[in-house]
């Protein structure tokens, strides 16, 4: 075996997906504590201490409780390196997430055992579902008072439409919650609440015929043992098949806050999660043990660190061994890089980085020279499909305090625009720049990142427009002439975006229905790829 094809085969990249405070940011945490690469988590409720979730580090985040940008680690755990992407649980940043389950081979969901299948989580796995993920399930919250397992994970089978099977299984729960039964081990870990940092070995109690569990634990290791009988009978063994197709779920259950159920989600991931594969290109195939490297950006973070005023490009490396200082083509532009500061992330700290494989994220620090959807390969004009632009939902425009301070607000815009925290759009006719979103939160996170980050105070106000289409026109259906004579006819309501596409604003669906029908050779899409700029019919 290749030395790259062995790196490869180490590597599992996933996300943690869920619901908002079902408890996300802290399970990362945990994750990070066990696999060795923080000594000590910072509780995320812990605001008076200053001690802030690792993986949260813009300031908004810091003052809410939230995670708003995805955040990117990677630890080293059983000779496995795992690459761990951190999405936004908050619903209105569920752009970002869909581009960041894009970068990844398998997603962790993490579900509030009180709560079940919430709203968010059903939008995820949907994304999941499109692209066949495959998802392991963490049931947390079990030291507090929830629904019953059985009902959980028939919840988990009806919403979902996956089937779920149980690798652990809690022994009571809320104030009587003794631990989990594994059943893969056939042995029980005892539950001690409140370990804040590494502890020693768990306690376990072997077998499920243990006179001990019963002695100790009674009517809970009782119920327990009835449940796991009927579980046995009613759910189909593990199908690894199934699970990397994303049509089988392993649920494990657990209590992130207080360090139980973590090792085993981590072992999960290692055993089950598949390493990297092929990654679809608009030419070809690209297989992750080709020796040429190549990969794809798939998020931008501007001012990760506000005293360099950077922009880091994250990038997925899809294929061969990249080195630090090597040629890099940038296809969309034809632009050469050779990257010398590339970083990997624990979080804020970052490490400069020597090499990368295949399913690994790196940071490559630019100014404006990559964008969402480029492609950097050794030469080979590639490009990579698959990261999606959805048309805007709230519509919004933009003006600056203080008019003195017009180029830094278009600066700062712009470099927001091009990381896909807002759409930024420049009308055609008119000054005022519009700003396009899916929820409300994005524009108060941008005001914020304005005047934290670039000193402008700005103010975002109601707009006529309520729908946006990006428009575009065959070659066979008159072209780019066509387009002009679209876009010359409705210059009052078409404007371009960060990549300079062209979209019409409109103030009802109803608008948009009589321009379609004005304009039959006009295309119309509710979403666009940018790469390539493959777009997508729909309304």
């Amino acid at each position: 075996m290749s030395d790259i094809a062995q790196q490869v085969q180490r590597r599992r990249t996933f996300a943690i997906i869920s619901h908002p405070d079902a408890g996300k940011t802290t399970l990362t945490e945990k994750l990070l504590l066990f696999s060795g690469a923080i000594n000590i988590a910072g509780s995320v409720k812990a605001r008076k201490a200053a001690r802030h979730a690792t993986s949260d580090w813009m300031e908004i985040e810091k003052q809410r409780g939230i995670s708003v940008a995805s955040s990117v680690m990677q630890m080293e755990y059983r000779d496995c390196v795992i690459n761990l992407l951190d999405t936004p649980g908050h619903q209105d940043f569920s752009e970002d997430t869909y581009r960041v389950l894009t970068a990844v081979d398998a997603a962790l969901m993490v579900i509030d055992a009180g709560n079940g299948v919430e709203p968010q989580t059903r939008r995820l796995l949907q994304v999941c579902r499109a692209r066949n993920t495959p998802i392991l399930t963490f049931v947390n919250k079990m030291d507090r008072e929830v629904k019953a397992p059985l009902d959980l994970m028939d919840e988990i089978e009806r919403e979902l439409g996956m089937t779920v099977v149980p690798f652990t299984w809690p022994v009571g729960m809320g104030k009587t919650f003794r631990g989990v039964y594994d059943r893969r081990e056939d042995q029980m870990r005892v539950f001690t609440p409140g370990e804040d940092r590494r502890g020693g070995d768990e306690e376990v109690l072997a077998g499920l015929d243990n006179p001990e569990s019963e002695k100790r634990f009674g009517m809970e290791w009782t119920q327990a043992k009835d449940e796991l009988e009927l579980v046995e009978g009613a759910s189909p063994a593990f199908d690894k098949s199934a699970f990397l197709n994303g049509q089988q779920t392993p649920m494990l259950f657990g209590s992130a806050v207080n360090n139980f159920g973590v090792r085993e989600v981590l072992d999960a991931l290692v055993d089950l999660a598949p390493s990297p594969g092929a990654k679809a290109a608009i030419q070809r195939t690209v297989e992750p043990t080709e020796s040429k490297f190549s990969g794809v950006v798939f998020k931008i973070q501007a001012n990760m660190d506000p005293a360099h005023r950077d922009r880091i490009a994250f990038v997925r490396c899809a294929s061969g061994h990249f080195e630090r200082g090597m040629r890099l083509k940038v296809v969309r532009s034809g632009k050469e890089l050779r990257p010398n500061t590339v970083v990997s992330f624990l979080s804020q700290r970052r490490e400069l980085l020597d090499e990368a494989f295949a399913g690994d994220i790196i940071g490559i620090p630019n100014h404006g020279v990559l964008q969402l959807g480029d492609t950097l390969t050794e030469g080979e004009s590639l490009q990579f499909t698959g990261l999606p632009f959805f048309a805007p939902e709230i519509i919004r425009s933009v003006e600056v305090a203080d008019p003195l301070k017009t180029k830094q607000l278009r600066a700062g815009l712009t470099q927001l625009g091009e990381e896909g925290a807002i759409q930024v759009f420049r009308p055609v006719a008119g000054t005022v720049l519009l700003l396009g979103a899916v929820g409300q939160l994005q524009f108060e996170v941008v005001q914020h990142r304005l005047q934290a980050e670039y000193g402008v105070k700005a103010r975002i106000m109601p707009s006529n427009y309520h729908v946006a289409r990006w428009v575009t026109c065959a070659p066979e259906d008159g072209g780019e002439q066509e387009l002009k004579r679209f876009i010359d006819a409705n210059a009052h309501r078409v404007a371009l975006d960060a990549v300079d596409a062209p979209t019409i604003l409109l103030d009802h669906a109803a608008t948009l229905r009589a321009v379609e029908s004005n304009w039959p050779k006009i295309r119309f899409h509710a979403m666009r790829e940018h790469a390539g700029l493959v777009f997508h019919q729909g309304v």
